[in-house]
Parts: structure tokens; sequence; C-alpha cells
């Protein structure tokens, strides 16, 4: 226990921020083929899908992401297969990720994520959607800007979507944050075919868009997790990076050369003696090895160890670098 302090000033405290990256594969394997689909879990509600990178009921098994559909009132038929909980996921969706219009009234997500103007050239609503919910084991604090790929079969051909320039250009007009548009590879900044959530994780792809082939086209006759299944079937890899915000405080500890040059260890002193002097005339040394950070009524609230001790006399100054992340 420390037995004399010195306080911090504001030069000797700094915040700092930094972005840690992690490339995160699916491959088609893993969704739909290596496990014959034991790790795909269906509830009896019906609502939604959910994928395992391992057999879901093995105790090692991760969630990693669930799959659902679901459309507006303007596709609502009540002859439609789960007519009302297609509508109902949808509209869940939408106010959390579209939000609400001047009236009050839940937008539909529009394809260039612009609500001012629906009409025009890749203007329009996305009337029926696809939901891919990444879960937070994958995107941690957010998806990567630009480094999101979707690559799927359009018949026999594959077709890789992405969120191309996403890097620069990207929506902040989303309740849930930020989120960039989806483009087919060969029409990169043409008509979008989907967003990226990047805070929330989630990946809305319009099911309208050719690359999805005829059967993943709306369909009242399929049920959500047929939908699903036929997703999974034409999956053939996802890419994305995720991102951990890592927030640290840096304190910079200044050992002046008249400081810090004796020891509050009983074991210092030898018969009232200092044990590194060999005659009374040496100057005191000491060797840092621990550095304490106290409250403002001298509680201790962390330690930080040295790697090795470093000598400390009156002839020499020391600058400690603590960082603390959270």
């Amino acid at each position: 226990m420390s037995t004399v302090f010195k306080n911090l000033t504001n030069s000797d405290v700094a915040q700092t921020k930094t972005l840690l990256h992690e490339a995160i594969p699916l491959t088609g394997t893993i969704v739909s083929g290596t496990y014959s689909d034991l790790n795909i879990k269906n509830y009896a509600h019906g609502m939604f899908q959910s994928v395992y990178d391992y057999p879901y009921l093995s105790a090692s098994s991760n969630h990693i992401f669930d799959i659902t559909y679901g459309y507006n009132s303007s596709l609502g038929n009540i002859a439609n297969v789960q007519n009302t909980k297609k509508l109902n996921i949808y509209n869940q969706m939408a106010q959390v990720l579209a939000g609400y219009d001047t009236n009050n009234v839940v937008r539909s997500f529009d394809t260039d994520g612009n609500y001012v103007t629906t009409t025009g050239s890749g203007e329009g609503p996305m009337n029926a959607c696809v939901f891919i919910n990444y879960s937070r084991l994958l995107t941690k604090d957010e998806i990567k800007k630009g480094s999101y790929t979707f690559e799927i079969l359009s018949g026999s051909t594959a077709v890789t979507i992405g969120d191309y320039g996403a890097a620069t250009n990207y929506r902040v007009n989303s309740p849930s944050g930020e989120f960039g548009l989806l483009y087919t590879a060969s029409d990169a900044g043409g008509d979008a075919v989907g967003h990226i959530y990047y805070q929330a994780g989630i990946a809305v792809l319009t099911s309208s868009a050719v690359l999805f082939d005829s059967y993943l086209q709306f369909t009242g006759t399929l049920s959500i997790s047929g939908t699903a299944d036929n997703l999974r079937s034409k999956w053939r890899d996802n890419n994305l990076n995720n991102t951990t915000e890592l927030n640290s405080t840096i304190y910079f500890c200044r050992l002046n050369p008249n400081e810090y040059n004796y020891s509050s260890n009983p074991t210092y002193l030898s018969e009232s003696k200092v044990r590194v002097k060999n005659i009374s005339s040496d100057q005191p040394i000491s060797y840092i090895t621990t550095i304490g950070l106290y409250s403002a009524d001298n509680e201790l609230l962390a330690v930080a160890k040295l790697s090795e001790p470093i000598k400390k006399t009156d002839s020499n100054s020391l600058t400690l670098r603590v960082r603390m992340d959270y």
C-alpha cells in the first residue's frame, strides 16, 4: 500500500479510441450442407429460422444468425400462407430500421434509402424483403463499412452483392444508426438490391431482385421457413468484418529525479539502515515494480505491473505510461 501519493493533472491523462476488426467468413457449406441441417433450428411459431455453426443440440454450438421474411400491406392477402406473421415481421423490422414518416406511419424500406423521394430511377419501396439478422457474437459493436459481400446462386450463376463504396458513402437516416446500400458487383452504384445496417447487424434483401431467382420472389404460398430454406440452398458465400470499439484512458505517471527514490516496503530497511546503501553517503536507490491508481480519497482502484523492475535514482526521471482499456 502506498504512503506517498502524486496527483495527476489534466495533461497527464489522455483518452483514445481504437477500432479492432475481425474477418468473418460464412460459407455455404456451413449454412446448408456440412451438418445436414442439424445446425438449423425451426420454431413452432414459424416466424424465423436460426442458423448455428454446429448442430444446435451440441453444447459447443454458437448461434450465428436468423433468417426471416416479410412484406408490407401492399402485398398482404388473407389467403397467403402466414399472411399476418409476414406483415408483422415486415412492420417490426421497418419500425426499428426505417422508422416513421411525418404522419407517424411506419415507412416501407426504400430502395435507395432516400425517403424524401420515392419515384424515379433506382427509387421505390422494397415491398417484400428477406432479413438476415446476424448475432452479436459475429458483428460485435458493428459491421465494418465496405466489408460486406454476399454470394448467391441465381439459376446456375453465382452473383455477388456487397456494400460497394459504403466506406465513404452511407446513409445516416435510420433510427438504428448507419446503413449502406447493397448492389450487385456488376451494377455497383446502380439500383440497390438491399440494405446493410451496420450497428444493428441486419441485412435487408429485396425478394423481388432478379438475383434471388423466381422462387425467392414474392409468393403467397411459401412459408417463412420455406423461404429461408430456399435462400440457404442458394447461399454460396458471405463475408464481413466486424468492429470492436476499444476505449482507453492513458495515464502518464511522471517520476521526477527527487521523487520515489525510497521504498515504503518494510524490507527496504534493515536495522534502520537502507539495504541498497553500502555506505551512508551513497545515494538512495529504488526499483519501480508497480503503479497504483487511486481515487481522490486514496482508495486503490487499479494496479499496473511492470514487466521488470526499473531502477530509479535521484539522477534520472521516468515517465511510465499506463493504459486502461474498457
